[in-house]
This record gives C-alpha cells, structure tokens and sequence, in this order.
C-alpha cells in the first residue's frame, strides 16, 4: 500500500467518526495484509498534522486518541452553522472544575476551603453530568468524603493530552502581570457567566471550545488568590442562555 494510500485512509477515518481514534481503532481500517505497524501510523499522522499546517483544520492528540479538529482561531465563524443555544457556565462553577484539575484528587471542604464559600450542590452535579469530574476515592476522615478528579472527557473537550498539559499556574500569573495587554480573559464576576460552546458533537469536524486551559488556570490562579467573600445563588448553575454554537451529546 502507499503512503499516500495510507494517509489519505487514515484521514478520511478520522473525518468519518468525528471523533477521537486511538491508533488500534486507526489500524482496524486497514486490510490485515496492508497494515501498517503502530509506529508507521504514527509517522503517517505526523505527516498529516504537518500537510495541515497553515490551513483551517489540524490533527490534533487527546486523551482518546487522534482527531482532526477546525483550528481555535476560526471555531468562532464556524460555529455560525450550528446556531443552537450553548450552555453557559458561571465563573463559581470553572473556578471549582479549575482547582479539582490543579488539585485533585481533592474534596468538596477542600474546594471551599480555598474559595471561601461554600460549594453550589448543582455545581458538582452539573460537573459530573458533563463527564468531566469523577468520584476517584475518599478522604480516610470522618464521615470518608468523596475525592473528586478529572476524567477523560475533561482532557479530550479541553484538547489535552493528560494534565500534564495545563499551563503552570505560576506562568499564568507571571504573564498577566508581566503584560496586562496580553489578550487574556477578563476575570467574570462572582455570580456572572461564561459563554461555552459544547465541544462534542457528532459533526466530522470538530470546532474546539472557546474555553481554553490557559483561561482555566486564571480561574485556579484567581480562585486561590481571591477567594470570594459572598454566598452563591442556587440558580447560577443554571444562567440565563445566549446563542452560541454548539451541540451537546
């Protein structure tokens, strides 16, 4: 088979599930007599990342495996096809999914030990529904509170790789003062929300989110240097919609 062959099947494989393919799923597609070895499919996909560079989408690696996505700066024009309503998130809620990823595994005292409120049920219950959260353990406390981590939902919506991948706290906020005319989030207020596309849907290519890791450190970095003072409101897990793309699973 040639490598021209053999790219273009990889490609149209991971146009056609619109979703991530680790490299044993990759290599199903191929006939048993032209397979190719792990490493050559590695080596084809190195190929197409660098066959997209410069143009509007790119093949990028996640937690599940390889995808070919439309890059982050055109995500916005292109989500203009799917005018549905996005979910919006309150900056409580992606303070809190924020300090479980720096943090975890971590409990719910702990959360609002470093906030300094306490936390809105609904929040960890709307983390949980979107998959991003999980109940890893327990605390050995009285009581064996719930230890609360990141799943690979979380890694895959966010484009990561592993946690490894979240900028450094410290490199945030050394940034952010170094510059303060870098394009950086502006910091929400305590009971206002952010506008977040969901990122997975079963369109081929896939828009990525307008949340970024970048902007989930500053909410870490703010969380932990900030804490807020006031009690939340039942209902800013549930904010009022804005049309936005994006289409939840």
């Amino acid at each position: 088979m040639s490598e021209v062959h053999t790219r273009n099947l990889v490609e149209a494989a991971l146009l056609a599930a619109g979703r991530s393919l680790t490299v044993q799923e990759l290599l199903t597609v191929f006939d048993a007599l032209d397979r190719p070895t792990p490493e050559a499919l590695r080596q084809t996909l190195a190929e197409l990342a660098t066959h997209y560079e410069g143009r509007g989408i790119e093949v990028r690696e996640t937690a599940s495996g390889f995808r070919i996505q439309v890059r982050r700066e055109l995500a916005a024009e292109v989500s203009r096809l799917w005018p549905e309503r996005p979910v919006k998130y309150s900056r409580a809620l992606l303070e809190t999914l924020a300090l479980i990823a720096y943090r975890q595994p971590l409990t719910r005292a702990e959360i609002e030990a470093v906030r300094g409120v306490a936390v809105n049920p609904n929040i960890i219950r709307t983390l949980l529904e979107r998959g991003w959260i999980r109940v890893v353990g327990h605390r050995d406390l009285p009581g064996h509170p719930e230890l609360l981590g990141t799943t690979r939902e979380f890694l895959d919506y966010f484009g990561l790789k592993s946690i490894g991948q979240l900028p450094p706290l410290a490199e945030v906020k050394a940034l952010s003062e170094l510059d303060p005319q870098l394009s950086l989030p502006e910091p929400l207020g305590e009971h206002e929300v952010a506008e977040i596309p969901v990122g997975t849907t079963p369109v081929p290519m896939l828009a990525a989110p307008d949340a970024t890791a970048e902007s989930m450190a500053e909410a870490a970095a703010e969380a932990a240097a900030e804490p807020a003072v006031e009690p939340e409101l039942d209902s800013e897990a549930e904010p009022a919609p804005a049309v936005v793309a994006g289409e939840g699973t």
